[in-house]
């Protein structure tokens, strides 16, 4: 091998390497955001280390885009690696979405690094808390007033959070004045959605058994697919956003009768 082809293969696996840090620092990302993040990089290029980085097991690629590994098997991303995205949009969501919460009742926060930011933004107050989040009965638990419980089942150790039949037969004996959903994704038309099935299906039962049903979702949420819906948004009463939501979303929210914060 030439000293220029050793410097072109170093070049090469630098950059892909690149790619690979970008998409699992997204989870999810469209062919046109990796153009514009790689705006040096060719189209053909581009797509032929798509096509190696899949090959190798390193990303999945996808119709129009790219996915981590971990978010499209179902774990929707680690959860340490979502906690640091968007971090002040998450926080607006939190302070937001605390001040619906009325002392004395009964809620259910799920998992996802904007509810954990939500459960940290919440005031030591008389309530009921259920989560089947380690990380938001960890933020709960520094709290005097706030009883809280934690729901059981398996244990997904990328979210901290426990899913499956059990965690669903328990929350369906309850009754829940609010719940707070952590999104994946949402597709206009499509509704709400999130990478595994038994979460869809835990998530749907939370909004069944809930009297106010309200979704934290940060406006890079927006038009993002996952594989499993788990509510339309006619099924919620309020979305809690970071403002940056589009005009569509907001035009759909008045007209399925959704309180937009």
């Amino acid at each position: 091998m030439s000293r220029g082809e050793g410097s072109n293969l170093m070049v090469m696996a630098e950059r892909r390497e690149r790619i690979v840090d970008f998409i699992n620092s997204e989870g999810n990302v469209t062919f046109s955001q990796l153009k514009k993040k790689f705006s040096d990089v060719s189209e053909m290029t581009l797509r032929t280390d798509l096509k190696a980085l899949d090959q190798q097991r390193q990303i999945i690629r996808v119709h129009g885009g790219a996915k981590s590994v971990g978010y499209a098997i179902g774990t929707d991303d680690l959860l340490a690696r979502r906690a640091t995205r968007r971090s002040d949009e998450k926080e607006e969501i939190a302070r937001k979405a605390a001040a619906l919460v009325t002392p004395g009742h009964t809620i259910f926060i799920d998992s996802g690094s904007t509810t954990t930011a939500f459960a940290t933004a919440l005031e030591d107050m008389d309530l009921m808390v259920f989560t089947n989040s380690i990380t938001v009965a960890s933020e709960l638990c520094r709290n005097e007033r706030i009883m809280t419980y934690l729901i059981g089942g398996r244990v997904n150790r990328f979210s901290k959070s426990t899913t499956g039949g059990r965690a669903v037969e328990s929350v369906r004996e309850i009754a829940f004045d609010q719940v707070f959903l952590g999104v994946t994704g949402y597709q206009r038309g499509r509704g709400f959605m999130c990478g595994s099935d038994d979460e869809a299906v835990f998530k749907a039962t939370l909004v069944d058994r809930s009297h106010k049903r309200i979704a934290l979702m940060d406006s890079s949420k927006e038009g993002r697919s996952s594989t499993f819906r788990f509510c339309e948004l006619r099924d919620l009463n309020c979305v809690v956003t970071d403002g940056g939501t589009s005009s569509d979303f907001a035009f759909d929210c008045e007209e399925a009768k959704v309180k937009l914060l």
